[in-house]
């Protein structure tokens, strides 16, 4: 066999190396965004929690000193950022009025003690969960019976 032939028979195609780029190009469009839905639940299961937790930090603070905090400041968790970077919010419902609270659908509080609650993946929020802005929200809703997602409640 000469020279020649056998360096041909050693290396790849043009095609072969073309459908090898492609088959990785597929492969990696199809993983993506199943990839980032996965980041996209463990933020918003991490959101959930730590609302929990919080709100768990706000009864005690209650309990402690018979009126909910003003501010998450005094429980100590006043740079407290969800999983988006961006702080969790809090209203006091029982000292300010339910004029600021959080609505659902029907315009009926979701809370009678305090409101808190994520922004979510945009970021922007409505009073009212039901809007198109408050769906991607992770909120406590029912005095703490329900910790989630707006669109979920």
């Amino acid at each position: 066999m000469s020279s020649v032939s056998r360096l041909r028979s050693r290396g790849f195609t043009m095609m072969e190396l073309m459908l090898t780029i492609l088959l990785i190009g597929v492969l990696f469009g199809l993983a993506t965004p199943v990839y980032q839905n996965y980041r996209e639940r463990v933020r918003v299961n991490q959101a959930a929690r730590d609302i929990a937790a919080l709100g768990a930090d706000v009864q005690r603070f209650a309990l402690d000193n018979r009126a909910y905090p003003e501010t998450l400041d005094q429980i100590g968790a006043a740079g407290r950022l969800d999983p988006w970077g961006r702080p969790y919010r809090y209203y006091n419902v029982e000292s300010n009025g339910r004029g600021g609270a959080r609505k659902d659908k029907r315009l009926n509080p979701l809370n009678t003690d305090f409101d808190l609650y994520s922004l979510g993946k945009n970021g922007v929020t409505k009073p009212q969960i039901s809007q198109k802005d408050s769906v991607d929200d992770i909120i406590r809703a029912s005095n703490g019976r329900f910790v989630g997602k707006a669109e979920d409640y």
